[in-house]
């Protein structure tokens, strides 16, 4: 199955202009970027049509010959290099000596810079890449549908977030060759392509309408949403990371994405081209259906069953208003309505954390101690966090696609 469409026509799902996105346009007019002009918008429509051409092509050739006899090969590549893989095979070669060579724009100090940033975020940005990201995703249906084939909804909301943030743990625990990043991202792009090939070939799949499964845009939108999008809401809430670090930030969303196989043309060259991106990307792609309350609606109320250690019924519906007043604050009334929510909920959590997040990010900025701690309890809390979801269970990354490896 090959990754592109050439020549089709652009994918219905692809408006006729820019769709208005209130709780990012005054941030990214405070920027001064405007909405995508002409060429930029025929681009993101092109893109629905876009997969990953050498790892569609490569996948491709793994089930041709057999995945029992080349998935161990593509392991073995994965975690200890190409040159470790006794007479690997042309097309398994010619992949990894392409992702193994850094590309000429990659800065290992910025990107080890971009990590450190990462780490700090704690309990505070993985609740906005929850409750922002995460669930205002759901506004982008046409992500809901490739999402609802691979069992989204038989695997629920914590399992789902828990394997999207073990890949952000992953990616902040070391992107250097070889390390949890570099070979978590490799896996994600793997299970893409796998998923590309599955849902694509599903009979009920409207590629007409919906474009390709996983496609250049999507995983665009994706990208900047899971990596960047925690350090704009963070803003309101206190966190100011300085200029420096939000570009290193930037870059290390650069290299995850050409990891990723994201085209070089999504790929952000700064923080402020993170939030064109990101920003151009939802003025395509919002498009609620019945599958964003499909989607939205278990998540909001995911926390009521979290594994809290006592008085869970206290908790959890404490944790739920909690939740529910950050992706107010940042999403609006209409859009918590597109998602089947409670339109309003005043926004005390993020106001409780702005004076704390404040001092925090004042102390970082001056204090290298205080960098160092921020990134010692941040990794704290995100372990709790991530314990909080699945409590002892597994948070594999790809765990929610071991159909699809099976079945290839």
């Amino acid at each position: 199955m090959g990754s592109e469409n050439t020549g089709a026509a652009i994918p219905t799902r692809h408006p006729a202009s820019p769709v208005r996105v209130p709780g990012l346009r005054p941030f990214a007019l405070l920027m001064g970027i405007g909405a995508p002009d002409v060429e930029q918008w025929d681009a993101m429509g092109a893109s629905l049509l876009a997969g990953d051409e050498p790892m569609d092509s490569l996948v491709d050739w793994m089930i041709a010959t057999g995945m029992n006899t080349t998935r161990p090969l593509f392991e073995q590549a994965l975690h200890s290099g190409i040159d470790c893989v006794p007479d690997a095979p042309a097309p398994l070669r010619d992949f990894f000596v392409v992702v193994e060579t850094p590309p000429a724009w990659l800065n290992e100090q910025t990107l080890r810079r971009g990590e450190q940033v990462l780490r700090r975020g704690g309990f505070d940005g993985l609740y906005l890449a929850r409750d922002v990201s995460f669930l205002g995703g759901y506004l982008a249906s046409g992500f809901n549908k490739t999402l609802l084939r691979t069992g989204a909804l038989e695997k629920g909301p914590a399992q789902r977030f828990a394997e999207t943030m073990q890949w952000a743990l992953d990616v902040q625990n070391g992107m250097e060759k070889f390390g949890p990043g570099y070979r978590s991202t490799l896996h994600v792009r793997f299970v893409h392509s796998l998923v590309r090939r599955h849902v694509g070939a599903m009979p009920d799949w409207d590629g007409e309408a919906w474009g390709l499964p996983i496609n250049q845009t999507d995983m665009a939108a994706t990208l900047v949403g899971a990596l960047i999008a925690p350090f704009i809401g963070g803003m309101a809430m206190g966190i100011l990371p300085s200029g420096a670090d939000r570009e290193a930030a930037a870059h290390l969303a650069r290299y995850v994405g050409w990891l990723m196989g994201v085209a070089d043309e999504w790929l952000p060259t700064g923080f402020r081209d993170s939030v064109r991106i990101l920003y151009h990307c939802m003025t395509a792609i919002t498009n609620p259906d019945e599958t964003t309350r499909q989607l939205a609606l278990p998540m909001a109320n995911d926390p009521l069953t979290w594994n809290y250690p006592n008085l869970p019924w206290l908790r959890g519906r404490i944790a739920r208003a909690q939740h529910l007043s950050i992706a107010t604050l940042y999403l609006g009334p209409g859009a918590m309505r597109k998602l089947g929510l409670w339109p309003y909920m005043p926004p005390w959590y993020p106001m409780l954390r702005m004076p704390v997040n404040l001092v925090r990010s004042l102390a970082t900025r001056i204090s290298p101690a205080a960098r160092e701690r921020a990134e010692e309890r941040g990794m704290r809390e995100q372990e709790a966090f991530k314990r909080m979801l699945v409590g002892s269970g597994p948070a594999t990354v790809g765990l929610s696609a071991q159909n699809l490896q099976a079945t290839a």
